[in-house]
């Protein structure tokens, strides 16, 4: 009878939560999902501006473990730019593609059996407006930056701890990949100081974990050649010839020399998953045929993006990383989305985009029709982003200070190193 009754308790501690939720955002069912969730879903926006109608869309799945007492976690997928769906379907979510899903008819969805909600409250977060399935009235609210997004995602921790208070209590953490090595420690930032000036409700917050964050422009920008060669991706003689050319600054070069150099670097490498280099990288066949034929990269490299499998079905976690995508000039961080709204960095997007661009699927989410708000794209070329705010290492110094547990660490290589305790 022990195992009945443990099962009857877990099932009461999650009725209880869902009382306290807002039902008209409960998700009852998934179009492409056949079966019972593991927990309950809720979904809908949070307006941080109320005359631009700034509203951005949040999508949480409550723990399978106990959702009462288990930590609330917010997971932001980077870019700037890039939707958090991203990381549901395709990372830590709920869900992924099923295996052999093509795209045609509405993907079929299975259960993830390493989804994070197996042990936490998942919040995913499409942020800033203009990203995913977020949205302004005011399109000129897509121009925006760090402290500018960090400011709304204050906003919107503050209304929904408000529209959820059974979670004030639970341990809180700030988590993402990529360009969220920014967003997440300027977020934090803002919680910290909310908190000490008595705003209302008080977030709990206990500390965040980032995936290859972007950290520093100088460290992150002169990594790559390093990197390329450290991995034995180019021969010592281009990484010497290099590193005399550029004087071991390998980004923001006005020397002709140089930058020459290091774009034969990166030609080198353009058709390999730099993020994990024993990884297939996918590439739109346009791309395959028109640029990525040159390279003098053994053929078993050169084809790892080639397959005759549906590939779309994503195994592995392809980075987006935005250091390596372009300079940044004047704090201005470039978009691009490459050809056919795909991205040019071994992604592809094209089950995800079918399935939530399905007006069925917006329905039953609560998320705003094509219409409105248009088509989701997995990164965005709709904003217009500074990069305002300058290196994390002081922000990552201050919380650890302040005791506060902070964990950066690599999704490829499963080493992590740890900030704090």
């Amino acid at each position: 009878m022990a195992a009945p009754i443990l099962h009857l308790l877990v099932a009461a501690a999650a009725c209880s939560i869902a009382t306290a939720a807002p039902q008209e955002h409960l998700i009852t069912a998934l179009p492409g999902f056949d079966g019972a969730f593991p927990s309950r879903h809720y979904s809908g926006y949070i307006t941080v501006d109320e005359a631009s109608e700034r509203s951005l869309f949040y999508y949480l799945v409550l723990s399978e473990r106990d959702p009462a007492t288990d930590p609330v976690v917010i997971w932001l997928n980077g870019g700037p730019g890039c939707s958090s769906f991203d990381g549901f379907v395709y990372e830590n979510g709920p869900f992924n593609f099923e295996p052999g899903s093509t795209p045609g008819g509405l993907p079929k969805l299975q259960l993830n059996p390493y989804s994070w909600s197996k042990v936490s409250n998942m919040i995913y977060l499409d942020s800033p407006a203009g990203v995913g399935m977020s949205y302004s009235l005011n399109r000129s609210e897509y121009k925006t930056g760090d402290l500018k997004t960090a400011a709304d995602a204050h906003k919107f921790l503050l209304k929904w701890f408000e529209l959820y208070p059974e979670f004030q209590s639970n341990p809180f953490y700030l988590s993402g990949e990529s360009y969220a090595g920014i967003y997440i420690p300027t977020i934090a930032d803002e919680v910290v100081k909310g908190m000490e000036k008595g705003a209302e409700p008080k977030i709990n917050l206990k500390g965040y974990l980032i995936g290859n964050p972007v950290t520093d422009i100088d460290y992150d920008f002169n990594s790559f050649v390093p990197f390329a060669h450290g991995m034995g991706l180019i021969s010592t003689d281009m990484y010497e010839n290099v590193k005399a050319t550029c004087g071991g600054t390998f980004w923001g070069t006005v020397d002709d020399l140089c930058q020459e150099n290091i774009d034969r670097v990166r030609w080198e490498l353009k058709d390999l998953n730099v993020y994990n280099i024993l990884a297939p990288c996918y590439h739109h066949p346009q791309i395959q045929e028109a640029v990525f034929r040159h390279s003098s990269l053994p053929e078993s490299f050169r084809r790892l993006g080639e397959t005759e499998r549906s590939f779309p079905v994503r195994k592995g976690m392809a980075g987006r990383s935005w250091p390596l995508r372009a300079a940044l000039k004047d704090g201005r961080v470039p978009m691009w989305t490459g050809i056919g709204g795909r991205s040019l960095n071994c992604t592809s997007d094209e089950l995800a985009t079918i399935w939530l661009d399905d007006e069925d699927i917006r329905d039953a989410i609560h998320a705003k029709s094509k219409s409105l708000i248009g088509s989701w794209e997995l990164n965005t070329a709709r904003l217009d982003y500074t990069h305002d705010t300058g290196t994390m290492l002081s922000y990552h110094k201050k919380f650890t200070t302040l005791g506060y547990r902070v964990l950066i660490y690599s999704h490829i290589i499963p080493i992590i190193s740890t900030i704090g305790s």
